[in-house]
């Protein structure tokens, strides 16, 4: 069984290696040779678009950073873009990146390279403030990890912000070609004070993040009053406790996170916060529905696992993961779901969820079970 606190060093991408039970390395010089892994497209017919950002935020110190200089990020754009002809397909992500994350994982050299998101890169985007949503990884995780779920929600007209936590990301290519990697150490002998400080600096970049991105004067623009927050793992804990603490923020969506790292749990939210579950419950849990004030849901999706809620279940076959893994913790983790349909779960709930409160469009979905989604189960439901 793997524990709640270890899913805190499972959740990442390239954090398996170090913190699953001994597995076969790779044999030497085999790659990927498999055909393209498109990822689910977009439900939308409306194109994406995506850029990078590197911003630095020159009035706080890094509290992760070996010798406290100023907090440095890189943040991925996607948006609803006018055209994408003519523009290039992104990849995942770089190939230095993708390395790290092949072999922490370890996934068959190549793999990353194989996997084609739909957005293009650099393609110009509709005119107009757009609603904004913030987007954070998992612990060890990165920015690319949740990209499909980003561009069925910038397909449907949001600007979706994921942003590589330094330090906390498997590894961060900065412009000028640093690469830095993640300090966050594996075991604590105070989680309690490692989950408050890895929560408090996520809180800070999604804060600066917002600042930056609705003070901006040109022509891809988020509206300050309509921002929300989805997170996975610790990027949910994160979500909640930024709705706690910054007003600008109208509604969360935690992926399967348990809410460490901040007091959420015992006093709960005033604003919206959905919790998708791949378990049934989790003391966090229970604690932050007896305080919650405003609209919540906690629906759990039978057969998923805590990895479910990124990419990784449409590539980990492929790449190889089943065979280097052990089957019950490769199904523990991934769940037995078909990856096209938990895909279409999770984005149908978090995209429903968001448009209800940063669009004002309700959904009777997100009110009772659907016959349509048999796999959602309503474990909770307030407003």
């Amino acid at each position: 069984m793997v524990t709640r606190r270890s899913l805190l060093v499972l959740a990442g991408l390239s954090a398996g290696a170090a913190a699953l039970p001994s597995v076969p390395a790779l044999a030497a010089g085999r790659g990927y040779g498999g055909p393209v892994i498109e990822l689910p497209a977009p439900t939308s017919r409306r194109p994406v678009g995506t850029v990078e950002l590197h911003l630095v935020d020159h009035d706080r110190a890094d509290p992760l950073a070996p010798d406290r200089r100023p907090r440095e990020l890189m943040v991925q754009l996607w948006y609803p873009a006018l055209t994408t002809a003519g523009f290039p397909r992104t990849p995942y992500a770089t190939s230095r990146v993708a390395a790290a994350l092949e072999t922490g994982l370890p996934l068959e050299p190549g793999t990353l390279g194989a996997v084609r998101p739909h957005a293009r890169t650099g393609a110009p985007p509709v005119p107009g403030p757009l609603p904004l949503v913030l987007l954070g990884h998992g612990r060890k995780g990165g920015r690319s990890n949740c990209t499909a779920l980003a561009e069925e929600l910038a397909s449907s007209g949001y600007l979706v912000a994921g942003i590589d936590h330094t330090y906390d990301a498997a590894v961060v290519e900065f412009p000028d070609g640093r690469a830095v990697l993640s300090v966050l150490p594996e075991e604590s002998d105070d989680w309690d004070r490692q989950e408050r400080l890895e929560i408090t600096t996520r809180v800070g970049d999604l804060r600066f993040v917002a600042t930056t991105l609705t003070r901006r004067r040109r022509s891809l623009r988020a509206d300050p009053h309509r921002i929300g927050v989805v997170g996975h793992s610790m990027g949910g804990a994160a979500a909640a406790e930024l709705l706690r603490v910054d007003d600008r923020f109208a509604v969360g969506v935690g992926l399967d996170g348990a809410l460490f790292g901040s007091p959420v749990a015992d006093l709960g939210l005033d604003r919206p916060y959905l919790l998708l579950t791949a378990l049934e419950d989790h003391d966090t849990w229970r604690r932050w529905r007896e305080h919650q004030r405003g609209w919540g849901r906690q629906l759990r999706v039978r057969d998923t696992g805590h990895l479910t809620y990124t990419d990784l279940p449409h590539f980990a076959g492929p790449g190889g993961l089943a065979e280097t893994w052990p089957p019950d913790l490769y199904a523990e983790l991934l769940g037995t779901l078909d990856p096209a349909r938990s895909t279409e779960l999770i984005r149908t709930y978090t995209r429903l969820t968001l448009d209800r409160f940063l669009k004002d469009r309700p959904s009777p979905l997100l009110n009772s079970p659907s016959p349509r989604y048999p796999e959602v189960d309503f474990r909770w439901t307030r407003g």
